[in-house]
């Protein structure tokens, strides 16, 4: 293997393009992204949460990759002097229909490996977090924050020193086969490389198309809106605090998280953007509306989940909704606490059939690999995400 294309420089891209230098110090590797600039869009606009691996499926490429993954991501944070730190999460019961599903999230959790991991009644829950409410809750004390943009931009950084390519401005327009190569074509002239390993995130499908793949499985963006608590709320949240996910609903809910810049952060919803890249609701591409509202697998998802499809909807147009589902957590907190913040684009795979893939989905082809699923946490997980391409290779 002489010469390898990474196409996508988010976080996943980076770290991928990394691990595989770091593995093949003399592979000829060029890495390409559409934007003047790495790490755009969800790898940056995000809650710039480290996850750990609580909430997956024992066994499952998630679970295994979240472990290990916060552990590489802190001692990468801590070789190149990022900002971090590993403050703890509660998720918190507030309801006796929740207390079974929080012990099977502390039986998930100690299944995959988890230190520390354990439940707390109330009285210690309002010591580690006063003014959250909750009849139990889930310690994690492995969870904390990270600065993702200087986590990319160091990657970025590594992966020139090895002698790695980054194009940017660099959106690859076609892609096609010639012998052993692989050759991209973009605004800016060709690429050519014998392997290919597809990173785009929120475009990935359409990449894999590109490559001749079928485009069964369809990316599906769904926004995340955010708020922030005004400086004399912040005191209501010391650490992280998350609600019990219910198992009806694909998405984990309304939580607050303190940033590592400052401030706390509560959200988000999820309702389905406009555009891959639409971080606000007037953001509108008709080519991407087009490709989700015509795909069959959109419409079998929001039949399946209508109401939730409604309490999402409405709470992203009235902040009193969205305080009422924040104040389940911390009562304290009222609706003139919360300012507007930040939004994120979720790259969400999902089947014909309705159904969110639910695990890391990578397809492996002649010269190829593709990562058709890499949501949430694979920020936290890149480099081991990144290790695992770099060993399928």
């Amino acid at each position: 293997m002489n010469s390898l294309l990474v196409i996508g420089g988010g976080i996943v891209g980076l770290a991928t393009a990394l691990k595989i230098l770091q593995r093949y110090p003399s592979i000829k590797l060029t890495l390409l992204e559409k934007e003047a600039g790495v790490a755009r869009h969800q790898s940056t606009h995000n809650s710039g949460v480290l996850h750990c691996g609580l909430y997956y499926k024992p066994g499952s490429l998630k679970a295994r990759l979240a472990v290990t993954g916060i552990r590489e991501m802190i001692a990468f944070c801590q070789r190149h002097d990022i900002p971090h730190e590993i403050c703890g999460k509660l998720v918190v019961a507030t309801s006796q229909k929740e207390l079974p599903r929080l012990d099977e999230l502390l039986r998930r959790g100690a299944a995959n490996g988890l230190s520390g991991l354990r439940r707390v009644e109330p009285d210690e829950l309002r010591r580690i977090e006063p003014h959250a409410n909750g009849l139990a809750a889930a310690h994690v004390p492995e969870e904390g924050i990270v600065d993702y943009r200087a986590v990319c931009d160091t990657m970025a950084a590594e992966i020139q020193r090895l002698g790695g390519v980054i194009r940017l401005g660099a959106e690859v327009t076609n892609l096609r086969r010639l012998g052993d190569e692989w050759i991209a074509q973009t605004p800016t002239g060709e690429s050519r490389g014998q392997w290919l390993v597809n990173t785009a995130g929120l475009h990935c499908d359409r990449v894999s198309e590109l490559a001749g793949e079928r485009r069964e499985i369809r990316i599906v963006p769904f926004r995340g809106e955010y708020y922030e608590l005004s400086t004399e709320a912040r005191h209501l949240c010391r650490h992280l605090i998350y609600p019990v996910p219910d198992p009806a609903f694909p998405f984990l809910g309304v939580h607050f998280t303190r940033m590592i810049g400052g401030g706390v952060e509560a959200g988000p919803n999820a309702v389905l953007a406009f555009a891959r890249e639409g971080y606000r609701l007037r953001d509108i591409d008709l080519h991407d509306l087009a490709d989700a509202l015509t795909f069959p697998g959109l419409w079998r998802f929001l039949k399946r989940y209508p109401s939730m499809a409604f309490t999402e909807l409405a709470q992203s147009f009235s902040p009193e909704r969205f305080c009422q589902a924040l104040q389940r957590l911390v009562p304290e907190v009222q609706p003139e606490h919360l300012a507007p913040g930040g939004a994120g684009v979720r790259a969400q795979a999902m089947t014909p059939q309705g159904d969110l893939v639910q695990d890391f989905h990578i397809v492996t082809r002649d010269h190829a690999l593709h990562i058709l699923n890499a949501p949430s946490p694979a920020a936290t997980a890149s480099l081991a995400i990144g290790g695992h391409i770099a060993a399928l290779l």
